[in-house]
């Protein structure tokens, strides 16, 4: 069945002029008396410009939603590949000249689940056109199209029923919530992947639009950046980009560690060129792959090294420079207590952590935040208040302090962003508390904010990016660094 299978999807590639790039058989997958059903995954990827690219989400109320359904040959129940790459085609250029709406592609569950799916992520409701028939709506007629079009889009295409704004989903004269659709769907695997956890709760923290009075020793257009490459660090490209686009040059270590005189080197390299930087930013990954038992470790023995400390310290109390920490980088400076102490400390049992977050798993999404404080010079272009959905991907994000600890923080202007809700209310709970930090918090400042850490990737930016997520992107940190020495 798995050559069988294989010869199949041959005949697909074949057929539509398109290439796999990988696949995986089953075979592998039987143990003792175990087996799998033979199966056949094969991994394949559709070119095309960003620009040209639209969402599967629907875009307004009111509109009709049509199955256009991939034209299939009765002798060989397959495609009729000719036909089918001509209704292909038709759709590229609907979709690319702004006809359609959203658009779907049929997948497990029929046409009735990729509706949900095309309706559930702004809360759409749906009015299912009545005498559709079973087959139509749930049979697996994979490759075919859901397309949103106020005009019917193919002499052949059914009338599947009407977007609504009412969050109900009605069919032969029932409704159900989208609300319960949504937790029958999600809930099936909540045991194996939670979604939920418990928060702790949230304290307030006021907005602080006190400003940093200070300014380095040395004022530069094009202020130097390294950026320290470490085993498992995987946000090194997109951070020196962020840099160079926002004027800065940028130059890139490699902390290499498979021998000792690797080890030497590197430091002594990464130490020279903190003396000529005016920023050190530690980029996001899995430094060490994590390990031994907890995130940020091995960056943090490195900046504990001697010449690196030493460094560091010249950089921040001689010359006024800036550091940045995202991600593992955050992770490091906070084990190193550079935030949110603003020096390299013997951190303290009872001092601020990053830990698990609360479901126990990485997450990866979009993430609400609040500029909380603009007293850091990262944020010398945001106003408090303003809110910007940014990537998060981590496993241990959850931030940690005692209650009189953060009040100190936020008195004094430390806490710098806040996960919320799309209204702008601190988040108390998954999802938008991604990793149940303590109120909500994302990102901290040393006392003077020259110094930050935050766990999303807000280097992660650029057009046609984030298409279906509403506020804006792009919080200026990287801007706002290089504007500090100019």
């Amino acid at each position: 069945k798995p050559a069988a299978a294989l010869l199949g999807a041959l005949t697909a590639q074949l057929n539509y002029g398109v290439p796999s790039i990988g696949g995986k058989d089953s075979m592998s997958g039987s143990f003792n008396e175990l087996d799998v059903p033979p199966t056949l995954v094969s991994f394949a990827l559709g070119m095309t410009k960003a620009d040209k690219t639209a969402s599967a989400a629907f875009k307004k109320a009111g509109t009709k939603v049509w199955l256009a359904k991939i034209p299939m040959s009765d002798e060989t129940l397959m495609p009729d590949f000719k036909k089918a790459k001509e209704l292909i085609g038709s759709v590229y250029k609907n979709v690319s000249a702004g006809n359609y709406g959203g658009v779907g592609v049929v997948k497990q569950g029929g046409a009735a689940a990729q509706v949900c799916k095309m309706a559930f992520g702004d809360r759409f409701g749906f009015d299912f056109a009545e005498g559709l028939d079973k087959k139509t709506l749930y049979a697996p007629f994979e490759g075919s199209f859901v397309i949103e079009s106020e005009d019917k889009p193919f002499e052949d295409a059914i009338l599947l029923g009407t977007v609504t704004d009412n969050g109900m989903f009605t069919i032969d004269g029932e409704s159900v919530p989208a609300d319960e659709l949504i937790a029958c769907w999600s809930g099936t695997l909540e045991g194996v992947f939670p979604t939920k956890a418990e928060c702790p709760a949230t304290t307030e923290v006021p907005l602080f639009r006190e400003r940093f009075a200070g300014a380095p020793a040395i004022k530069t257009q094009k202020p130097a950046v390294v950026i320290p490459v470490f085993p498992g660090t995987n946000c090194e490209l997109d951070s020196a980009r962020a840099f160079e686009r926002a004027g800065a040059q940028v130059e890139t270590v490699i902390i290499r560690n498979l021998t000792a005189k690797d080890i030497d080197e590197s430091v002594r390299a990464f130490a020279a060129l903190i003396d000529d930087a005016q920023i050190v930013m530690i980029p996001g990954g899995f430094s060490g792959g994590d390990e031994p038992d907890g995130s940020g470790k091995f960056i943090a023995t490195t900046l504990r090294n001697p010449l690196v400390g030493d460094a560091v310290t010249r950089l921040l109390d001689e010359r006024g420079g800036l550091m940045l920490g995202i991600c593992n980088g955050f992770q490091a400076l906070i084990k190193t207590g550079l935030v949110p102490y603003g020096k390299i400390v013997d951190t303290r049992p009872d001092d601020p952590t990053l830990t698990f977050n609360t479901i126990g798993r990485h997450i990866s999404h979009m993430a609400y935040t609040r500029v909380t404080s603009v007293k850091s010079p990262w944020f010398a272009l945001s106003e408090a208040g303003d809110i910007h959905a940014v990537p998060i991907s981590h496993g241990e994000g959850r931030f940690v302090c005692a209650p009189g600890q953060l009040k100190a923080f936020a008195e004094n202007g430390q806490i710098a962003t806040q996960y919320v809700d799309p209204s702008g209310r601190v988040a108390e709970s998954l999802p938008f508390n991604p990793n149940g930090s303590v109120s909500a918090v994302e990102g901290i400042t040393s006392p003077d904010g020259r110094v930050l850490g935050k766990m999303a990737h807000s280097e992660r930016k650029g057009e046609n990016l984030y298409k279906n997520v509403p506020f804006e992107k792009d919080q200026k940190i990287f801007e706002s660094g290089v504007k500090y020495f100019s």
